[in-house]
């Protein structure tokens, strides 16, 4: 049984955007951010439902060795995509948790609001574009001391 939302009855008019003008991660915000991460989600979900349905299908076995060489090239990289998009689903999955509790859209560092341009590109964000880059920043520090 699905747990409903009170952001479920929240009426996001068409073609909404937020928008700086409204207070930060109101219901509407949140509800929105809400539905595209809801939609994400099942995007992905439905291609890796293709992707297992063709993978079934081109398990057939290949007569000729470039052929059967080719396949599992190809299976290999479709592979790799789905593990790619596991992640992201865990990732999807945590900013809905961050939603329902209340603290999406804020950075897990600094609990400052992250941009709400930076939430529309990327959505399962959890950190300020300024936090990010010191973190990245850190690893290259941290990658040129090991090489």
């Amino acid at each position: 049984m699905q747990k409903t939302s009170k952001l479920d009855v929240v009426k996001i008019p068409v073609g909404y955007h937020p928008s700086l003008e409204e207070e930060f991660m109101n219901d509407k915000q949140m509800a929105y951010f809400r539905l595209k991460l809801l939609q994400w989600k099942q995007e992905i979900l439905s291609t890796t439902s293709e992707t297992i349905h063709h993978l079934q299908e081109e398990n057939k076995k290949e007569s000729d060795v470039t052929d059967r060489a080719s396949s599992e090239t190809d299976r290999a990289l479709e592979l790799r995509a789905r593990d790619r998009e596991r992640k992201l689903l865990n990732k999807i999955d945590a900013a809905l948790k961050r939603i329902e509790e209340g603290s999406y859209g804020y950075c897990v560092e600094t609990g400052e609001p992250i941009s709400l341009r930076r939430l529309e590109a990327r959505p399962i964000a959890t950190l300020s574009i300024e936090a990010q880059e010191k973190h990245e920043k850190l690893e290259r520090i941290f990658k040129e001391e090991e090489a």
